[in-house]
């Protein structure tokens, strides 16, 4: 009876060694984690957003640009125009897209701000065409932003070799769209003909007839011991005047040598 009692007694203990205490959690503990939980799933839905934001921007881009609207036409009333260019007067989108599969046209928008707004029938090669047009329109406009200014500066005492070398630098840049500013600093032999800083600028000028134009005069700087100006690109303005000026010049002269063969050929 004792050894049963030692057993029992044993076991007790043991159980109590093994068995796991129960603790109640801090509620301020809970209210951390919970508030932990909210902004877990507060974060998520702001990044869900923003990507919705952005493939909403790229359907804007794809609606904007020059493409086949298809039979997804948002209006109900719209006007059309044939693939000639026709006004075929206002029409009920069934009746556009009856159109289209019977003669195997496209439709793309052409004015989005006329109520109600237009549209034309076109084949795919008419929209190919479309395409390329814009794309050239857009590499021939020039990009907007203030010219850049090369600067260049050499005496009146250079050579005619080095004048020359220096003029066809500049034309360079005048033919990529820079202008240029030159300062000629007045030599020890400045007072010798042919050194005048004007005369120098003209000189450089009548290297590039149709291309350049002064954008400033010459003018003394310095207190008079350095003469500058500048040059620029003709506008699209100034070179059509030039080669009209140009082609009336030249058959002036054809007219006014073929007066002068009629008078010889009377003369004998």
């Amino acid at each position: 009876m004792a050894v049963l009692l030692k057993r029992l007694t044993l076991q007790t203990s043991i159980g109590r060694c093994f068995r796991k205490p129960i603790v109640k959690p801090d509620p301020a503990q809970l209210s951390l984690a919970a508030s932990t939980t909210k902004l877990v799933h507060l974060t998520f839905a702001k990044g869900f957003s923003t990507a919705g934001d952005a493939h909403s921007e790229k359907r804007q881009k794809r609606k904007d640009a020059f493409t086949n609207t298809g039979r997804k036409i948002s209006e109900r009333i719209i006007r059309v125009l044939d693939e000639k260019g026709s006004d075929l007067g206002l029409m009920h989108r069934a009746d556009v897209i009856r159109l289209m599969d019977k003669q195997d046209l496209r439709l793309v928008q052409r004015n989005t701000s006329s109520e109600p707004p237009e549209y034309q029938l076109m084949t795919g090669a008419q929209i190919h065409q479309e395409r390329l047009k814009l794309r050239e329109q857009e590499k021939a406009t020039p990009k907007a932003g203030p010219a850049v200014t090369k600067e260049l500066m050499f005496s009146s005492n250079i050579g005619q070799h080095d004048l020359d070398t220096k003029s066809k630098q500049i034309q360079q840049w005048i033919e990529k769209k820079y202008h240029v500013q030159v300062t000629i600093k007045k030599g020890k032999n400045a007072d010798q003909p042919g050194n005048e800083p004007d005369e120098i600028f003209n000189q450089i000028l009548q290297t590039m007839p149709g291309i350049a134009t002064f954008s400033s005069r010459p003018k003394a700087i310095k207190g008079g011991t350095a003469s500058t100006c500048a040059f620029r690109p003709l506008s699209k303005k100034e070179e059509k005047a030039y080669r009209d000026s140009q082609e009336a010049e030249r058959r002036h002269t054809l007219s006014k040598d073929n007066r002068n063969t009629e008078s010889e050929v009377l003369c004998h």
